[in-house]
Parts: C-alpha cells; structure tokens; sequence
C-alpha cells in the first residue's frame, strides 16, 4: 500500500511566503520593531532577562545532617517534602519569629 503525500508542507502559503537570504539579511529583532511601532514602554514590557527570573526571597543552599529513618519519612510523603520540613522548622523556630 502506497502512502499519499498531501505535499501540504510543499504547498506555498501567499500570506507567509519563504524567507529569502535578502530577507534573512533585512531582519530586525522584533523588539526593536516593536518599540518602532507601539512605543519604548511595549517593548520594556516585552522585554526579559537571561534565565530565570529573581525571586523576592531567596532560598539558601545549605547542607543539612539528618537521621536516615527523618528523611526517609519526609521524603516518603512525596513531591514537596523539603518545603513541608522548611514549614515545621519555620513554625518552630526559636525567639518566635513566625
């Protein structure tokens, strides 16, 4: 049995034509255009940073000795352990800051 091959992929699309390499070479970064035509503050808006985005309150990496059979508990309850064990340290704290 032959396959058919619908050639949609080959088909050429009048709204969105092939980019050529004069086209490629006319390219602009599309925050560029942006500000062109709505503005700056659009594309300030538009615009992020490298990875991912700071947080307000940091996490400290720190390492932290525990019993096997504490850990092995906590992290038998599943996904979200480390921040149940941050929840009862944090509500267990001394000075009572809470």
């Amino acid at each position: 049995m032959e396959k058919k091959d619908s050639g949609a992929a080959s088909r050429l699309d009048e709204e969105n034509p092939e980019w050529t390499r004069d086209d490629i070479q006319k390219g602009r970064p599309a925050l560029e255009v942006i500000s062109e035509l709505f503005g700056p503050e659009p594309a300030a808006f538009l615009k992020r940073g490298r990875g991912r985005p700071e947080k307000t309150t940091r996490k400290i990496n720190q390492t932290l000795r525990l019993d096997a059979d504490v850990l092995k508990a906590y992290r038998g309850e599943g996904p979200g352990w480390q921040a149940r064990i941050n929840r009862i340290l944090r509500e267990n704290m001394p000075g009572g800051l809470k």
